[in-house]
């Protein structure tokens, strides 16, 4: 078992069928959340879709089974690069471990998005865990297709 970070097979097909959509503003486009996940997960090239199997537990508040909600930042071009991120993401007051997670799209049957791999085990106790997502460039966003 392994997380191993990649743009799932199926996620590459749906982009050509048309079926992901990073449009923003909020509305138009795709809705997408992040899930945190156990260093026992499978996750990666051959994951289809959403899944509570491996998914972290959490002492207090701030995670819920299913991760929470991102916030697109939309789809732009440079060069010969087409690319798109998120705003960063915070669980608060939890106790947890993780070591990698899934994007999924809420909007289109939980599709994976991407795959994760923090490398470690990352943690928080009775505190915040952050996701820092890269620059929105061509260069560093985490989905990049060139």
């Amino acid at each position: 078992m392994a997380i191993t970070q990649a743009l799932p097979n199926s996620f590459k097909k749906q982009l050509l069928d048309g079926d992901q959509d990073f449009t923003t503003p909020a509305g138009t486009g795709d809705r997408f959340k992040l899930a945190l996940y156990v260093s026992t997960a499978t996750l990666g090239a051959a994951t289809t879709s959403y899944t509570t199997s491996g998914e972290v537990s959490s002492s207090g508040t701030g995670y819920t089974t299913g991760g929470k909600a991102l916030v697109n930042s939309g789809t732009s071009v440079v060069s010969t690069v087409a690319f798109t991120d998120f705003a960063d993401l915070s669980f608060q007051s939890v106790t947890l471990t993780a070591r990698g997670c899934l994007i999924y799209n809420t909007s289109f049957s939980n599709a994976a998005v991407a795959v994760l791999s923090f490398t470690t085990d990352k943690t928080a106790t009775a505190g915040t865990f952050t996701i820092q997502f890269p620059a929105f460039t061509s260069s560093a966003a985490i989905i990049r297709i060139s």
